[in-house]
């Protein structure tokens, strides 16, 4: 039997006969030809049928060929999901001037507690039934990311107002003027009530574009925060104890956890930052949603920068002091 090197060599020397030195360079092992490879003229008439939003068990069945090949084509395209055939809009991001320039409202449906459920206990049979719901209203200041929440039976006009007022209220005890605020289409949003209590609190309503939740983005993002880091943040014996525990984590919220986007400070500090709330040097020009109805008089300055020499060095910055505010909190 013949010894590895020696094997190796003649496979070379072969390799060299054959094609000279270029054939000794590695490459892929994939086959140089496939015979069973789908042809061109069919692989682009499966993206054309696919960009007219067929599916892939549809356009096998029109082309004669099997499910899992035209799949496998498909993702190989990038069109495995019909999400892919629209691109995606580009990411606008704005932040008012000043707080109470605009402030975000949102709701979040929340099932009501009696009990420790099954998804804790692992048990199926503590699962209760016919709990109800209720809802957690939210707002947050624009430029500040300043917050108020208050869990309430519903979603309806009846709990949305007096929601409005209190966290107008608040924010005004805390020295910020609500100017505009913003919702999304809801029932309660374009009721008669809602729009009798923007005008009696000398606030401009601005709604959202239909289907598009990302104009409100911060009322949303807050809600994700609020749901990981309070609603499901631990197990709740019942529904009144979660409830209690928003009003700490509210003012926990404000004063001292650290936000991202403020280099890492609370959103109370902002307050306390006079070149914030009035001057606009070293802002940026601003970048806010196409809203057709907001007719506010005057050039609107542009989003301030982090403080510091660049973004990268706020972003250093240590978070300062714990800030107190008057803080009333939720209430059930």
């Amino acid at each position: 039997m013949a010894k590895p090197d020696a094997v190796d060599r003649r496979r070379r020397n072969f390799l060299w006969i054959a094609g000279g030195t270029a054939a000794l360079i590695d490459r892929s092992s994939a086959p140089r030809r496939c015979g069973h490879r789908v042809p061109a003229e069919r692989v682009a008439a499966i993206e054309r049928l696919r960009r007219q939003r067929m599916s892939g068990p549809a356009i096998a069945r029109q082309l004669g060929m099997p499910v899992s090949t035209v799949g496998g084509i498909l993702r190989r395209l990038g069109l495995g999901r019909l999400a892919a055939l629209e691109p995606r809009p580009p990411v606008v991001r704005y932040q008012r001037a000043r707080p109470g320039e605009l402030l975000h409202i949102d709701t979040k449906k929340l099932g009501r507690i009696e009990a420790v459920g099954h998804r804790i206990t692992g048990d199926r049979r503590d699962s209760t039934r016919g709990a109800g719901w209720e809802s957690v209203h939210v707002c947050i200041d624009d430029a500040s990311r300043l917050a108020y929440s208050e869990v309430l039976p519903d979603e309806r006009k009846a709990s949305a107002v007096p929601f409005l007022e209190c966290a107008v209220g608040w924010l005004a005890r805390s020295g910020v003027a609500v100017e505009r605020v913003m919702t999304d289409n809801g029932s309660a949003y374009r009721s008669r009530h809602w729009r009798d209590a923007c005008g009696a609190l000398e606030l401009r309503h601005l709604r959202t574009k239909p289907y598009t939740p990302r104009t409100n983005g911060k009322a949303e993002r807050f809600i994700q925060t609020s749901l990981r880091e309070w609603a499901y943040g631990q197990a709740w014996a019942t529904s009144h104890e979660r409830t209690a525990a928003l009003v700490p984590w509210i003012d926990h919220y404000n004063t001292k956890r650290p936000h991202t986007a403020l280099a890492n400070q609370p959103p109370a500090t902002r307050l306390c930052q006079p070149a914030f709330l009035g001057s606009t040097a070293g802002t940026v020009p601003p970048s806010r949603p196409a809203i057709t109805h907001d007719r506010s008089v005057g050039a609107a300055p542009g989003a301030p920068q982090a403080p510091g020499a660049s973004r990268r060095e706020a972003s250093l910055h240590r978070p300062a002091a714990p800030v107190n505010l008057n803080q009333e909190g939720a209430h059930a």
